[in-house]
């Protein structure tokens, strides 16, 4: 049976190559036998007929490179509605609803959540709801220390 690394360094490539970046492999084993957990990553949304897609494309790659050698159940799935964002790659996700976490607050909040509406290497403007008005904010860059995808309600 191939590791855990081994076998996230054999998808990297497939799994790149369709679109998407790879976050995690697990292997595992319960009492119905064995798990293969693949969980994937791109900036646009993740639909259910994009993870059947992926699925039918790793599974025809597995089925070739035989990692388990009984039988296995392959799941993959994306990180989700409300995903953290790598802060290297927050300006992929400019016109995105996200949830930020800032080291020095603004105007006493540690936590903001908005539409990223503009970024660059030194400053974020995000557009926020401020009781019925919509405004724009502007953040140093340096001061997000998490961000992750937001739900609006």
């Amino acid at each position: 049976m191939i590791g855990e690394q081994e076998l996230f360094d054999q998808l990297s490539k497939p799994i790149g190559e369709a679109g998407y970046d790879l976050v995690e492999v697990k292997i595992g084993k319960n009492k119905d036998g064995w798990n293969l957990n693949v969980v994937v990553d791109r900036p646009s949304p993740i639909s259910l007929d994009d993870i059947v897609a992926l699925s039918d494309q790793v599974s025809a790659y597995l089925d070739q490179l035989d990692p388990i050698e009984e039988g296995y159940l392959l799941d993959i799935s994306s990180l989700g509605a409300e995903k953290p964002i790598a802060l290297e790659k927050l300006d992929l996700y400019k016109g995105s609803y996200v949830n930020l976490h800032l080291s020095h607050p603004y105007k006493g909040e540690n936590i903001l959540e908005g539409t990223l509406a503009e970024i660059n290497e030194e400053r974020i403007t995000l557009s926020i709801r401020d009781k019925a008005k919509t405004k724009q904010i502007e953040l140093p860059r340096g001061d997000v220390d998490k961000a992750r995808l937001a739900i609006r309600f």
